[in-house]
Parts: C-alpha cells; sequence; structure tokens
C-alpha cells in the first residue's frame, strides 16, 4: 500500500515522488557488520508562517559512522539525487512524505547525516526560494550560508542490520528556516531538520480532526513534549490532520488558531502498533474564540550592536502542562520579532480512547498569559512574561554580552 492512497479516503492530498538514488563511498576506519543493508530517506515538513511556497532543492544525503568525520574523511556513504530536486515543503505536510530513495550500504550504525543543498545561481529560477502569501506570485530567493556548501549536519544513531531496511525521515520545519532580513526584501534559509524513525504506515500516527472554521493554513496542529512540539502540522480543507511518523510515547495535543484560545489534550499515546484517533467519530476540536493580540519587540545583546541570530517563542499554561504557542525566527538584520497570540483562557482535556464526545475545561487563571523566550546558539535563553488581556504588548529580549 503507498502512502497517498493510505491517506486518500476522506481527502486527496499531494503523492510522495520516489526516485532512485545512486550510492558511492563506503568503507572506514572502523568495521562494520558483516553484510549490507538498505537505508531509505524520506522529507517531511511542519507549518510555514505567511509563505505559498517555501522551496529547497536537494543535491544529495551522506551518513558516515563516525560523528566527528569531516568532508573530505574516508567513510561516507553518499547517496546522490541526480538531477538535483526542488520540493515545495508546503507541500509536505499532513503526514506526505516526498521520498529521497534508498542505497545499499554496509551494516552497521551511523553517527552522522549530512543534508546538501544546491546553491542559488545568479537569477530565476531559484533553487531554494519563497512565495510569499498575498504577493504578486514571484519567487524571492533564499540566501544559504556558505557553511552549508558541506550539508547540513544531523545525529543520526542509526542501526542498518544486514539484509533489513533502515527508515528515517528527515522532518524540515519550514516556518522555523526561512528568516527575515529587514525591509531589504531578503530572506534567510536557516534549516532546522531533526531526524524521524518510520515504521509500518499504520504506526506512529495521529489523526483527527479541527472545525471547519479553523480549518485554514494559519491553524498548527502539533504533538509536544515538556512544551516542545515533536511534530507538527496544518489541518486540510476538511479539518482532519495526520501527524507522521512520531516516535512512540506520550504527548500534549496543540491546537493553535488565530482568534482562538489555546486548545490542548494531554496524554495522547502515539504507539509502534497502531494508528492513535484523537477525535471521535464525527467530532472536531473547536476552540473558543478570542481577541487577536500581537506580542511585539527587539532582540538584542546587552552591550553590543550585532544583531543575534535569534528564534522567538511564546508558551502558555494550560492546566497542568506548559505547551508552546507560537514560535518564529527574528528578523535577522533588525532583531525584530512579531507573535500572534490570544486573549482568553485555554482549554484542555484528557485523551480517552473510549470517548465519545470531547469536552474541553477552561483554564481561567491563564487566560492571556504567556512567556516569551528568546534562544540563540551560544547564548543562555532570555524569557520574560506578558499579559496580552488588555492588548497588544512590546516586550525587549536582551541576552547577556
Amino acid at each position: 500500500m503507498n502512502l497517498t492512497s493510505l491517506f486518500q479516503p476522506r481527502t486527496a492530498l499531494v503523492a510522495a515522488v520516489a526516485a532512485v538514488l545512486a550510492a558511492c563511498g563506503g568503507g572506514g576506519s572502523s568495521s562494520p557488520a558483516q553484510g549490507s543493508g538498505t537505508l531509505r530517506v524520506a522529507l517531511t515538513d511542519a507549518p510555514a508562517c505567511g509563505y505559498d511556497e517555501v522551496n529547497v532543492t536537494v543535491e544529495r544525503v551522506r551518513v558516515h559512522r563516525s560523528s566527528t568525520a569531516g568532508d573530505d574523511d574516508a567513510g561516507w556513504s553518499e547517496v546522490v539525487l541526480n538531477p538535483a530536486r526542488k520540493i515545495n515543503l508546503l507541500d509536505l505536510t499532513n503526514g506526505v512524505l516526498e521520498e529521497l530513495g534508498q542505497t545499499e550500504l554496509p551494516a552497521g550504525t551511523y553517527s552522522q547525516l549530512r543534508l546538501q543543498l544546491a546553491g542559488n545561481g545568479a537569477g530565476a529560477p531559484y533553487a531554494n526560494s519563497l512565495v510569499l502569501s498575498g504577493g504578486d506570485g514571484s519567487e524571492i530567493p533564499l540566501d544559504t550560508p556558505s557553511a552549508q556548501q558541506s550539508g547540513l549536519k544531523m545525529n543520526l544513531g542509526l542501526t542498518v542490520q544486514p539484509d533489513e531496511l533502515a527508515d528515517v525521515v528527515l522532518d524540515f520545519d519550514a516556518c522555523k528556516s526561512v528568516v527575515k532580513r529587514g525591509n531589504s526584501g531578503r530572506y534567510n534559509l536557516k534549516p532546522v531538520v531533526s531526524v524521524l524513525p518510520r515504521v509500518r504506515l499504520d504506526a506512529l500516527v495521529a489523526e483527527g480532526y479541527v472545525a471547519p472554521g479553523i480549518a485554514l493554513p494559519t491553524t498548527s496542529v502539533s504533538l509536544q513534549q515538556g512544551g516542545v512540539p515533536v511534530r507538527s502540522t496544518v489541518p486540510d480543507v476538511a479539518g482532519r490532520f495526520v501527524l507522521y511518523p512520531v516516535p512512540a510515547g506520550t504527548y500534549d495535543l496543540v491546537v493553535s488558531a488565530e482568534g482562538r484560545v489555546t486548545a490542548v489534550m494531554t496524554g495522547v499515546p502515539i504507539s509502534g502498533t497502531s494508528r492513535t484517533y484523537v477525535t471521535p467519530a464525527g467530532t472536531a476540536i473547536d476552540p473558543t474564540p478570542g481577541t487577536p493580540r500581537l506580542a511585539t519587540g527587539l532582540v538584542s545583546i546587552g552591550g553590543s550592536s550585532t544583531v543575534p541570530l535569534a528564534t522567538v517563542r511564546a508558551t502558555q499554561v494550560v492546566g497542568a502542562t506548559t505547551v508552546e504557542r507560537t514560535s518564529q525566527p527574528a528578523d535577522a538584520d533588525t532583531g525584530d520579532y512579531g507573535l500572534s497570540l490570544v486573549t482568553g483562557a485555554p482549554e484542555f482535556t484528557a485523551y480517552n480512547p473510549i470517548a465519545t464526545t470531547l469536552s474541553f475545561a477552561a483554564d481561567g487563571t491563564q487566560a492571556g498569559k504567556f512567556k516569551l523566550e528568546a534562544s540563540s546558539e551560544g547564548k543562555a535563553p532570555v524569557t520574560a512574561d506578558i499579559d496580552v488581556t488588555a492588548g497588544d504588548v512590546d516586550t525587549p529580549l536582551v541576552f547577556a554580552p
């Protein structure tokens, strides 16, 4: 059964495209297990923010058994897309995967993975680009740091067994990977990618519905642990959402929609053997309306004119748990940030596998209250508590020198 046929009974989704990759390399200083196995790699995406397209062009995926191997060290196994493939990440939501292919390689444990993207040429069409929502439809190039020429490095920890298939999915978060640069009309590509396992298509899946009124590209549905999103998506036009693949465990399901309070379902189990349905048949998550608010400000470093490359997120306590409401990179040139929040009491309920209805309780003690957190590599996070009940708020976030 292919992925498209599995997810099509209620809505049509973009099909994953398969391609066979050529392999080279192998060998290395550590001895591999006897025989060879197969590595299969796919690409997927979390929600985006204000874009109709976020395009990346993948050239190759490299893996190595050493986590410290350099670009020119022996022992790399390499999967090459020939020709390189341009992929719109926004096509890859609700469980849709872009199959990058598979290749045979020596059995053993691989500790490092590198995703290598093509660079942009002098003019359109661009290898890496975006199209703004509500714009004229033209492609805007994404500037790629020169350090990425050797590939985006990720820790892997994947064991390839002899005569078996090792399956991984690269989760490329388009929203957190695009960084605005002031009013210049330029944007940086700062890839945020995680590696997820993939098993049977009827496992490691959460499925459900949100109400038609919030079945919009601006609505985010995520599974979180400790206030950190592990997997996110947007609902389709019917309100259906599919989160896949998700590592087995217990999660908080968080629905964040513009003009609606935060809705949280705690204790959602994800199994390696079956699919989890979070909304009973005929029901949908429909958070209570609230008043939209903005949290704005400037991220800076105390005593310095250097603008930090920072990400700002807003978390909220709901019931007995803390969840992320929204997150966005600060402007790379100015340090400005802007987050869309909402007044009103957040709502929560507990997952119940035998429930026939949904009933959310309001947490009135947390109405309009959020915590802002700015993070930047090499800096201790900066936080600030805010209350948007009375109106928009402006909060500077200053890193220690």
